[in-house]
């Protein structure tokens, strides 16, 4: 293999559907060299063959169910790859089984798994064979509730220029009444704070307004745990950065995602951006009814 350093390589790989087209046209945008749709026994020698990028971006890797059941020998490349000194690091996206059936039915197009059966059976199949990627991903990104701009945007912010930031954050709000989002590393619960819901005059508001804000972070307690809960990041960042994690997804629950989450998230990302940490900001149930 030539002895010139690779900056990274990026396996982008998950579900079909799930967006991964989207994120290798903004990797490329980036400035990154984009593979697509690679078979793994060519990954090792595509690699050597990739002129190197410049402006401290790498080589990207599309690889997924198209050309079959090809994760084994996928697995097998990225051991002979790390084996050699490359830094490889996975993109893994999903979505819910719903959102990729609706995806697919409405691109009148059939799943690559699922042969001569149903449409759910090959969403089934190819999670069942990509089981081990995402839990060994660096960032796993569920798109079930993200359009196009917003992918770009999280593969954006996940991937800058590598010589200003180590760790990057993705902080989200949520609501626990829509489910805990997948896509976490962090779960925070802030339903212990006192719910703006029931003040007449904040109701309609949301964490974004000043008068909610200062309902929710106004109290000592509020204070001590973004106190509390920025220096257990800290702790975190330096073991991720040992461990080769370079981003973090924390999610803060309150009940529907409205005010007290939103609120908490906009003042931790604020704190985590004082501390140098790339941060993106994501406020996933704002808007719901």
């Amino acid at each position: 293999m030539d002895q010139t350093p690779i900056p990274e390589l990026v396996l982008v790989t998950g579900m079909s559907g799930a967006g991964k087209s989207t994120a290798a046209r903004a990797l490329e945008d980036l400035g990154w060299f984009v593979i697509d749709n690679l078979p793994p026994s060519l990954l090792a020698e595509a690699v050597a063959a990739t002129p190197r990028p410049t402006g401290g971006a790498g080589v990207a890797v599309v690889v997924d169910a198209r050309g079959g059941d090809v994760f084994s020998d996928l697995t097998e490349a990225l051991a002979r790859l790390r084996f050699e000194g490359v830094d490889v690091r996975t993109l893994f996206l999903e979505a819910s089984d719903e959102a990729l059936v609706r995806r697919f039915e409405s691109s009148r197009r059939p799943h690559p798994l699922q042969g001569s059966g149903r449409l759910l059976d090959g969403v089934e199949r190819e999670r069942s064979l990509l089981a081990a990627f995402r839990a060994d991903a660096d960032l796993v990104v569920d798109t079930t509730a993200l359009n196009v701009h917003d992918l770009r945007r999280r593969v954006e912010a996940a991937f800058p220029d590598e010589q200003r930031m180590q760790l990057r954050a993705t902080v989200m709000s949520f609501g626990f009444k829509y489910g805990i989002p997948v896509d976490a590393d962090i779960v925070l619960d802030v339903r212990f704070l006192p719910n703006p819901y029931w003040v007449p005059e904040l109701r309609e508001r949301t964490g974004k307004d000043a008068p909610v804000n200062d309902y929710v972070v106004g109290r000592q307690e509020a204070r001590d745990y973004l106190d509390t809960v920025t220096r257990m990041l800290d702790i975190v960042a330096d073991g991720y950065l040992r461990e080769g994690k370079r981003y973090v997804t924390v999610a803060v629950g309150c009940t529907g995602g409205k005010h007290r989450s939103v609120a908490m998230v906009e003042n931790l990302s604020a704190r985590l951006v004082k501390q140098g940490v790339e941060t993106l900001v994501y406020h996933r149930d704002l808007g719901r009814e």
